[in-house]
């Protein structure tokens, strides 16, 4: 689940579960994600966009292992891993009052730090491939081939945005190119990117810089 496109309003009855008429709208009674995790792993992205009401709520679930739904009374006994990732520092956001200190340490077990894409360059035609075939899969299109020129543009492309930027250029080249992904159908941002052509520039290059 990414903590950051859970409605505030709505997070916690999504995250412990809500009871019948707990709320407005509280038709009947609902488990929420840790609930659903119960024996299994609940994988929690962008933890560091979780307001800290949520924060302490969350704290005291992984130090009693129970959870109470909203409008509950009575908490239930959960057994769950919990694994999390963000892109922003949570010791910063500590200092700035913003991520609870307590909550940091309870999550921080073990880290894996993942290197950018632009330091694991070799991994880029992999990703590539994976998002081509799930996104073509969703739009029940035939999966796109991609010329050697193109791989090496996507491969030389710094990624600021990292995978997610990866996978809307891939998701975008799906739904408007049919057959081999050629340069001329990459995005211009990765086209003006002078280190990702190897050799002479590519002719399309050339006429957007004459433009």
């Amino acid at each position: 689940e990414n903590c950051g496109a859970i409605a505030e309003q709505l997070a916690e009855a999504e995250l412990f579960g809500h009871e019948k008429g707990a709320f407005t709208g509280a038709s009947m009674a609902r488990p929420g994600l840790v609930e659903l995790a119960a024996g299994g792993t609940l994988f929690l992205d962008e933890v560091s966009e979780m307001e800290p009401g949520l924060q302490k709520k969350m704290l005291r679930v992984l130090q009693e292992k129970t959870v109470r739904r909203v409008g509950g009374t009575v908490p239930a006994v959960i057994d769950f891993r919990l694994v999390s990732a963000t892109n922003r520092n949570l010791e910063s956001m500590m200092k700035e009052k913003t991520f609870r200190e307590d909550l940091y340490y309870r999550l921080n077990v073990a880290t894996i730090q993942l290197p950018s894409l632009r330091e694991r360059r070799e991994d880029i035609p992999l990703l590539m491939a994976h998002f081509a075939e799930m996104y073509s899969r969703k739009g029940r299109k035939e999966d796109p081939s991609f010329s050697p020129e193109s791989i090496d543009a996507l491969s030389a492309y710094d990624w600021p945005g990292n995978i997610r930027e990866l996978g809307n250029e891939i998701w975008r080249l799906v739904e408007t190119v049919d057959g081999e992904v050629k340069p001329e159908n990459l995005s211009a941002k990765i086209l003006s990117n002078r280190h990702c052509l190897t050799g002479k520039k590519h002719g399309l290059l050339e006429e957007m810089e004459r433009e």
